[in-house]
């Protein structure tokens, strides 16, 4: 009798997306403490075909730059991080950086990720010329600088986060990365986040960006120190901005990846398992009901997951990813070429679409999708 009560406190809960109701603080609390992972996932994939009721999987093929690995935090869940005086400190040189652009470029990519740690020895011209060189040399789209570098490149121009944003922007920035979130609870931050941004002021720099008309992503890095509570307070502060600017395109979640790490070493975390992962991503498509793309993390779990994952919740394969370095230094190396995510795609029974930042097609795909993609059907 117990199951079938919980099952059903789960049913209720899960059908008020789908009836045009919220998802309450208290209800999120619980579905994070739910086991019932299909109950979950049913609704999560109801939710993703009521918001896309086209049977298309979209992705985008771009590649990471990360220019600068030195970072004035000391994160504990970072194995990208270098101090400058280490041998492997880097600063990359232009001429590389466009070396990575132009052969992203010869397999149709037209967008680039840049980002990197926080360094303190960088001034804004430094930002203001990449970007400025790189967008009238290739006139691509270019997703850049986490908030948590926006914060540092602010305070040590003198600068407010709105001039700061201006001043890239005209120089070519076109949208800002979810990257640097974590968990926006101010004391996990202090826990595992040293150096980096407050919860707010990840908010503000976000805010900041929506307010002057640029887009940005949301994440959620979870899986490591971070209570329950913690999560319902990060996926609350997410929700409560997109109601008051509606700026972000896309949620993307995540686990945290330990090896390498001080936090791993030190704490011997074994990595979030598909379950959890599963059951996290169908909570977010049922609570961030103002949000209307969820990518697949592929990259922290695999292909065969990232693609499972489009039935719970996820609508979007992300990217190709061309290069990673962040995610790859704490011990995960998947990689995926466009036709691997076309393939993961059209086995699900979908349509593979390629698209740019703002969820626009860029290419028409001509593939049926299965019949067995209809919820209907699952």
């Amino acid at each position: 009798m117990l199951v079938d009560t919980l099952s059903q406190a789960i049913q209720d809960i899960g059908s008020k997306p789908l009836a045009g109701s919220r998802v309450s603080d208290q209800e999120l609390l619980e579905l994070f403490k739910s086991k019932d992972l299909p109950t979950l996932g049913h609704y999560a994939n109801q939710v993703r075909w009521q918001k896309h009721p086209h049977p298309t999987v979209t992705y985008n093929i771009d590649r990471n730059i990360n220019y600068t690995n030195v970072c004035v935090a000391t994160c504990s869940f970072c194995a990208f991080k270098r101090k400058p005086e280490e041998t492997d400190a880097y600063v990359l040189p232009q001429h590389v950086i466009d070396q990575k652009i132009e052969e992203l470029m010869a397999v149709g990519g037209r967008q680039i990720l840049l980002q990197g740690g926080m360094n303190a020895a960088l001034p804004l011209e430094f930002y203001t010329g990449m970007l400025r060189h790189i967008k009238q040399k290739y006139g691509i789209h270019i997703h850049a600088f986490s908030a948590p570098e926006i914060h540092v490149l602010a305070r040590l121009s003198k600068l407010s986060y709105a001039d700061t944003l201006k001043t890239l922007r005209e120089a070519g920035m076109d949208s800002l990365p979810g990257g640097g979130a974590e968990i926006l609870s101010p004391k996990n931050r202090r826990e595992i986040g040293h150096g980096k941004c407050s919860a707010d002021q990840w908010i503000d720099v976000h805010r900041a960006a929506h307010k002057m008309g640029m887009r940005s992503t949301a994440t959620m890095m979870f899986g490591h120190t971070e209570t329950l509570e913690e999560r319902v307070e990060h996926l609350h502060r997410i929700r409560d901005l997109q109601d008051e600017t509606g700026g972000f395109t896309a949620f993307i979640t995540w686990t945290f990846q330990p090896d390498h790490t001080e936090l791993g070493a030190t704490t011997h975390y074994a990595r979030v398992g598909s379950f959890e992962y599963l059951k996290v991503q169908a909570i977010c498509r049922l609570y961030l009901d103002n949000i209307a793309n969820i990518q697949s993390s592929w990259v922290t779990q695999g292909p065969k997951i990232g693609q499972l994952a489009l039935f719970y919740g996820a609508n979007d394969l992300g990217s190709t990813m061309l290069e990673e370095n962040v995610v790859s230094a704490a011990g995960t190396t998947y990689s995926l070429q466009e036709e691997d995510l076309k393939h993961l795609a059209v086995n699900a029974g979908f349509i593979p679409q390629r698209r740019n930042f703002y969820y626009q097609p860029t290419v028409t795909e001509k593939r049926s999708a299965n019949k067995h993609a209809s919820p209907s059907k699952r």
